[in-house]
């Protein structure tokens, strides 16, 4: 449903064409889900994946944009949580009323945190997707009856929000291959509630106290030591069986050394589809997990519900810290060239962020 309000949009009309910037009517929030008025958006390296292919696209043209950050403008029917005015993090789907990359989107209500006062929309903006899939791949679980398919959503270890989370796993070594990305350093600042101890990651040097700073107890620069050495080296870092190792960046080198350092029996999540071996439990015990960092799709709800309502007291106590961030200028019209920039590989470190409500 739409209003007679208009708004900028950026869109992909096909796949491969170049991204247009059009008006279109405002969006109407349905029962369960607010209007937002969007005051930052994150790109993320799916957008020139989807220019590309067009996978995950129903419909022409598209509004891409997956992570926001904004104020509620409009409440849907029975929205009691949240009122207009509200400062609210989000996660969008890939539809026209809930791309991010327009000044005006919908959001589902329960899955729509407060922000705290300390923290900024462009901060807030990096956490929808990258906080969702560091913890959904630890702390998701099976989603089959163990068995000859043995999917899961995650490891399944409990959650810092559940009771009892806190530091459950002390002294537990952990391993996160990619701990830079926004991916790793969320699974960083979890593992570290979470209680693990080592927590090792791989980083390049200018890195390494960003990593630390995040909770990292050991950096291995991957520039000197390759993916190909890293099971020696984390066994001159730990003794200790290695049951969880985080893959945020998993390449095909990053996925079969996560494979030769964990333990058997143990779990190894990849944030793309493995291209060694196969997903689920292997004949060794072995569990690799393919994590979907969506909490709106149907088996992450009630996860995402839970993180969601979780999420502002973390971030208000600076237990989870947001990711660096670089704000493209020109609104919807700096979004084009960021999205060339992450299919370049040309972006580390940092989010990129745009201001919807800045587009001429």
């Amino acid at each position: 449903m739409s209003s007679s309000l208009q708004q900028k949009a950026l869109i992909l009309p096909r796949k491969g064409a170049p991204f247009e910037i059009v008006t279109r009517d405002v969006p109407r929030p349905a029962p369960g889900e607010v209007l937002v008025h969007v005051h930052a958006a994150v790109l993320n390296p799916i957008e020139p994946f989807i220019q590309r292919t067009g996978e995950f696209v129903s419909e022409w043209p598209a509004i891409l944009g997956l992570d926001g950050a904004g104020v509620v403008h409009e409440l849907g029917d029975g929205v009691t949580d949240l009122k207009k005015g509200d400062r609210v993090l989000f996660q969008a789907v890939y539809a026209h009323d809930l791309g991010t990359l327009q000044q005006y989107t919908v959001a589902i209500a329960t899955r729509a945190a407060k922000i705290p006062e300390n923290i900024s929309f462009d901060e807030a903006a990096t956490l929808p997707t990258n906080f969702a899939t560091a913890a959904i791949g630890i702390y998701g679980g099976q989603l089959d009856p163990p068995g000859v398919r043995g999917r899961y959503q995650g490891a399944g270890y409990t959650a810092p929000w559940t009771e009892g989370g806190i530091g459950k796993y002390k002294d537990q070594p952990i391993v996160v291959i990619g701990g830079s990305s926004s991916v790793g350093q969320y699974a960083i600042q979890l593992a570290k509630l979470s209680g693990f101890n080592p927590i090792i990651t791989t980083a390049s040097a200018s890195n390494e106290e960003y990593c630390k700073r995040a909770g990292a107890t050991h950096i291995i620069d991957y520039h000197t030591t390759p993916y190909s050495a890293l099971p020696a080296a984390v066994s001159q870092i730990t003794t200790k069986p290695v049951e969880l190792v985080y893959a945020a960046i998993s390449s095909e080198e990053a996925q079969r050394a996560a494979l030769e350092v964990v333990a058997k029996g143990g779990y190894v999540v990849l944030t793309l589809p493995p291209t060694i071996g196969a997903l689920g439990e292997r004949e060794d015990g072995m569990k690799v997990i393919f994590v979907m960092g969506s909490v709106n799709v149907p088996e992450n709800y009630e996860f995402g519900d839970k993180m969601y309502a979780a999420l502002p007291g973390l971030l208000a106590s600076g237990d989870i810290k947001p990711s660096r961030t670089e704000v493209l200028l020109g609104g919807l019209a700096g979004a084009p060239a960021g999205v060339e920039r992450l299919a370049n590989n040309s972006v580390s470190g940092v989010k990129l962020v745009v201001h919807p409500q800045e587009t001429l």
